[in-house]
């Protein structure tokens, strides 16, 4: 089935609220192709003009927002070699050996996951490696630390797990 036919939609500029003349209009350096009229070489000049202003205005923010973050990253270099800044990591330090101490008196306890073989009721594995130099089910790396609350999991330890891939498959696939 063919759709009716519409009026002609009428498009009209942002800038100068007139509809678009029927040629296209070209934004580079070169003329249009062709004769054209001396109005509209006149409005291509001004848009020409209105868009270099705003490259260059563009251009002087992206300046100034690379010399304040340079500016930044020196501040940051050498906040560190300020003794204000060591006391304020001893207390923030102080206050997190704290905390894990309250904690600990709770019934919250960390999940020593490393080096250990991987057990699912308190590991979560997130990616596989393959070793020769670990037994299988070896954790290589604790991407997270797990806790425990009273005998109970609050999250699983988050790791990476040695497998021993059989030489005549790469992967294993499991179909449900």
């Amino acid at each position: 089935m063919a759709e009716p036919k519409r009026e002609e939609e009428k498009i009209f500029s942002y800038d100068t609220g007139e509809p678009p003349s029927s040629e296209p209009s070209f934004l580079g350096d070169d003329p249009p192709p062709g004769g054209s009229a001396p109005g509209e070489e006149s409005a291509l000049a001004v848009q020409v003009a209105r868009l270099r202003a705003e490259k260059e205005d563009l251009l002087q923010t992206l300046v100034r927002r690379q010399a304040d973050f340079e500016n930044y990253r020196k501040r940051a270099l050498q906040a560190h070699d300020d003794p204000a800044y060591e006391e304020y990591r001893k207390g923030m330090m102080l206050i997190r050996k704290q905390l894990w101490d309250a904690l600990a008196r709770h019934g919250v306890e960390r999940i020593d996951a490393a080096g250990k073989i991987f057990d699912p009721h308190f590991h979560q594995a997130i990616e596989r490696a393959e070793s020769k130099d670990h037994p299988d089910g070896f954790i290589l790396h604790v991407f997270q630390d797990g806790y425990i609350f009273h005998g109970r999991v609050l999250r699983p330890a988050i790791v990476r797990v040695v497998v021993h891939t059989d030489g005549d498959t790469n992967s294993r696939t499991f179909e449900n």
